[in-house]
């Protein structure tokens, strides 16, 4: 993949610059004391936050192809959870969701280099932000953690009614953004969604790689931090 000639860079939010695994798992650890989750049974913090980490990351998956809705998937993820844990779901209490939604989008772990990358990339390119997060949930971290400086346009899927990998939100968003496919570039840490959702309507990606796992033949470019993207544009 030739850099060379892009205008626009598209990036997405959970996963790629928002750190959810870090801001989720923080959350969780003050609410598993909160609510006494070890009176459930639970053996440890670190445990519910494993399972429950894993069933998001499936029940995510689904929603991206609208297997699922936004309802289902919010119900599902801490049911699937305490399910897998051997605990009935209708013992945890509904405050405990509430107040994971609430507390959770106002985290403000980033990867590392995230400002810096995202300042440096201005400077030279037009900048915008593609997310398959919920819309008051991605308002809420952009706000929070100062990022909306960086971006002329922010799509949300829930807005616009598309999921990645759908074409339809790629070229929404290139639309949107008053630039080409061509001179447009997606990164992000999904390979279904971000990844081959771009690389179908022939967009250039470059996929986030942190956790270093195995790269299919089809990605041409991968980064493991985002202060590699400094060295690339």
């Amino acid at each position: 993949m030739h850099c060379t000639g892009k205008k626009d860079i598209f990036f997405d939010l959970d996963h790629t610059i928002w750190d959810f695994e870090k801001n989720a798992s923080e959350t969780l650890m003050e609410l598993f004391d909160t609510y006494r989750f070890s009176n459930f049974g639970i053996g440890s913090a670190a445990l519910f936050i494993e399972t429950y980490n894993r069933n998001n990351h499936r029940l995510w998956a689904l929603y991206h192809h609208g297997q699922i809705t936004k309802s289902e998937l919010r119900e599902a993820r801490f049911a699937d959870t305490f399910r897998e844990l051997g605990i009935d779901p209708k013992w945890f209490p509904t405050a405990f969701e509430e107040d994971y939604l609430r507390l959770c989008p106002q985290k403000t772990h980033l990867f590392p280099h995230a400002h810096e990358t995202l300042g440096y990339l201005q400077e030279k390119y037009v900048l915008h932000l593609i997310s398959n997060g919920f819309g008051d949930a991605a308002e809420c971290k952009v706000t929070k953690c100062d990022l909306k400086k960086y971006f002329s346009t922010i799509v949300i899927s829930e807005v616009v009614g598309f999921h990645k990998p759908h074409p339809q939100i790629f070229h929404y968003a290139v639309a949107n953004a008053n630039t080409a496919i061509s001179h447009s570039v997606m990164i992000g840490d999904s390979l279904d969604a971000d990844i081959r959702g771009a690389q179908q309507v022939g967009m250039d990606a470059i996929y986030f790689n942190p956790n270093e796992t195995d790269i299919p033949p089809d990605v041409k470019r991968s980064i493991r931090t985002l202060d590699e993207l400094r060295r690339l544009f």
